[in-house]
């Protein structure tokens, strides 16, 4: 298919009707609609614009943003592939359409720069022999991407595993921190309930959602964070949530109901004060609402405080007739958590030997006396015997 046949069938794009609004492919209908009515200096300008924009998006090529574009952005034919049901119609559209884009993928620059030689004044010729050039060849075709539909998901969740959820939008996370499971140091029998849960949820079954409560330091967001990097979890998204958005939880909710990947909607350091308005917000969303909870989505949250409400003296004093059932209300929302796992600090004999591993993994090589010893007067100025006390200790050694 040459540019002139390929300019027409662009315009019959239909099933991947939003990537021609995408700033690229507009560039090619433009440079494209210039060359066939002659226009050499405007389609001069789209050429350069064109090749401009792929570098500043990051494409080495056409076909390989194409390539890219057509996994990771969000289109009808990809969520029917992922979630259902059949639809012969939009299949159909969709096969016409990748065989058009592929054909694109594959257009020789050297023909667009022959065109633009045609149309343009002889003295623009040593300007368009030096024009850069893509390479061209990038391939794909319907069945390949179906495929990658059927095993992958579509759009940001094919391409990322983490996210943040900010003002009504996610927001990839590339380089997510989660530690690999070797850099988790104790409290294995924790981590094996939340991993043992997380697992169950890959495999298709309704779990509980989860609560890791207790002091601070000990590691109860490294867990969370850390099953990103556990092997068989692939299909596992974590999407970071703060407290502060809670009342617009169920709306990503929906949005997540169906798909293909598994989905933990991630609340970190979660704890609220008496006139909270996200409290009710979220008793509503793990129990309580009319809505059921989607399969491929659990909540996990991480708190300082058991019952995650802060309690005063004068709540338990107060002039209320019944002011158990007062507390009992403020109390209720941990228990809306089906697992709730405790992370206390360790005891002497356990900071040390936590200390050791440590210090084995980060190459430290120290006599065995002389860093216990250490350990035992770094944690006396820096209090708790936790994960990231031990951790800023191996930390000092280095200096």
């Amino acid at each position: 298919m040459d540019w002139m046949e390929l300019r027409c069938a662009l315009r019959g794009v239909s099933a991947y009707k939003h990537l021609m609004d995408a700033p690229v492919m507009a560039l090619v209908q433009k440079l494209l609609d210039a060359l066939s009515a002659g226009r050499g200096e405007e389609a001069l300008e789209s050429y350069t614009r064109l090749f401009y924009t792929l570098k500043e998006e990051g494409s080495q090529s056409l076909g390989s943003w194409l390539h890219d574009a057509l996994r990771y952005q969000e289109s009808p034919y990809a969520r029917m592939v992922e979630k259902g049901p059949e639809d012969p119609v939009l299949t159909s559209a969709a096969r016409r359409d990748i065989e058009t884009l592929s054909a694109l993928a594959r257009l020789e620059c050297r023909g667009l720069t022959e065109a633009l030689a045609a149309c343009l004044p002889e003295g623009f010729r040593g300007v368009v022999e030096g024009l850069p050039q893509w390479v061209s060849g990038e391939d794909f075709s319907f069945e390949e991407l179906t495929d990658f539909y059927r095993a992958n998901g579509s759009g940001r969740f094919a391409q990322y595993h983490a996210f943040l959820w900010e003002s009504g939008q996610l927001w990839p996370v590339a380089d997510p921190d989660s530690p690999k499971p070797e850099e988790m140091l104790g409290y294995e029998r924790q981590r094996d309930q939340v991993i043992a849960n997380t697992r169950a949820m890959l495999e298709g079954k309704l779990v509980n959602n989860v609560l890791l409560y207790g002091d601070s330091g000990t590691g109860k967001s490294a867990t969370v964070k850390s099953l990103l990097s556990l092997p068989g979890f692939e299909d596992l998204r974590l999407i970071e949530v703060q407290k502060e958005e809670l009342g617009d939880l169920p709306d990503l909710i929906r949005t997540l109901a169906g798909r293909r990947r598994k989905f933990i909607l991630f609340i970190d350091d979660l704890a609220f004060d008496q006139d909270d308005r996200t409290y009710s917000a979220l008793k509503t969303i793990l129990e309580g609402g009319l809505e059921r909870r989607p399969a491929n989505v659990a909540i996990y949250a991480t708190s300082n405080r058991r019952h995650l409400v802060r309690q005063t003296f004068s709540d338990r004093a107060g002039d209320e007739v019944d002011a158990f059932e007062t507390i009992q209300e403020k109390t209720s929302l941990s228990e809306r958590f089906g697992l709730r796992i405790p992370y206390l600090a360790l005891n002497k004999a356990d900071f040390l030997d936590m200390v050791e591993r440590m210090a084995a993994l980060y190459g430290v090589e120290m006599d065995r006396e002389e860093l216990r010893a250490g350990a035992v007067r770094w944690e006396m100025h820096h209090p708790g015997r936790t994960p990231r006390v031990a951790r800023q200790f191996i930390a000092s050694l280095a200096l």
